[in-house]
């Protein structure tokens, strides 16, 4: 029996991947923090927009989220709990702290239902293709069951264990991406200040041990001063913020976290926040 679907949160992110939910068929139903942009995509994909989250989630086995904040997670949360039928799977695409997801589970649990922690990787691009990179946290058979869901929008599926699992891997990831960040925009800085040709440089850089998804897609934009959103920077900010309290509490290195929230807050006081994580490179430059 086919499941029904449905999806929360249709920002840069949510809104294409409901839209791969609707072509296999899956989606029954959208939900937003603003109503009017949940009945303008319900209308064009075909589904339901329900005024709450409570009759929406009635009508479905399996609601995916993707919201910004841990708040915004737990309050979902709560008002889907007391509603969802029996048996039924909430997944989670946010990048919030573990402990909230687990705070998230054990809510869900308590009224009978599932949670996993699924948060994604593969930028907006990846959202459009339908080729992100989903890591689970939560139980295996939960997964196996959601799997239709997950699948509709992913190219790479994996489970890492339990709940907060998922979350945890997000951290991991944040890190490499302002990592990767910060050396392919200092180093194209470097080379723009040395006169050399982008148009030889790039492809040269990335057909040897430089070469990266980052450099690849988004530094021949960078030089040419285009920050059109991939990734908002005042989002992997808010990232590095959660990441930034679990490496402490791992005791382990925050060199690369720090440089990055100093970094991308001083770009938000500039008023640079919605720009792509490529307007590193403003920083970068000579002053």
């Amino acid at each position: 029996m086919t499941l029904k679907a449905a999806f929360i949160g249709l920002g840069a992110m949510g809104a294409p991947m409901a839209g791969h939910l609707r072509s296999k068929g899956l989606l029954h139903a959208v939900a937003n923090r603003t109503q009017a942009k949940a009945d303008a995509l319900a209308r064009e994909l075909g589904v339901a927009a329900p005024a709450t989250l409570a009759e929406l989630a009635a009508q479905c086995e399996v609601v995916a989220l993707c919201v910004t904040a841990d708040a915004d997670v737990i309050a979902t949360v709560d008002a889907l709990a007391p509603h969802l039928r029996p048996g039924a799977i909430v997944i989670d695409h946010s990048t919030v702290a573990p402990d909230t997801a687990k705070r998230a589970a054990a809510k869900l649990a308590a009224a009978g239902a599932h949670f996993l922690d699924a948060p994604v990787s593969g930028g907006v691009e990846g959202a459009k293709n339908g080729k992100l990179s989903v890591m689970v946290g939560g139980d295996a058979g939960v997964l196996e069951r959601a799997h239709p869901v997950l699948e509709a929008y992913a190219l790479r599926v994996t489970h890492l264990g339990g709940v907060g699992a998922g979350q945890a891997t997000k951290a991991v990831n944040q890190v490499l991406v302002a990592g990767i960040a910060q050396a392919v925009c200092e180093g194209l800085a470097l080379g723009e200040a040395l006169g050399l040709d982008p148009e030889r440089l790039i492809p040269t850089l990335g057909a040897g041990a430089a070469g990266n998804w980052f450099l690849d897609k988004r530094g021949a934009t960078m030089l040419r001063d285009e920050f059109a959103v991939g990734f908002k920077l005042s989002l992997l900010h808010k990232d590095l913020g959660i990441v930034h309290g679990i490496a402490e509490q791992a005791g382990t290195a925050r060199g690369v976290i720090a440089r990055s929230l100093a970094d991308y807050a001083e770009l938000m006081s500039q008023g640079y926040g919605d720009d792509d994580i490529s307007a590193l490179i403003r920083l970068k430059r000579k002053r």
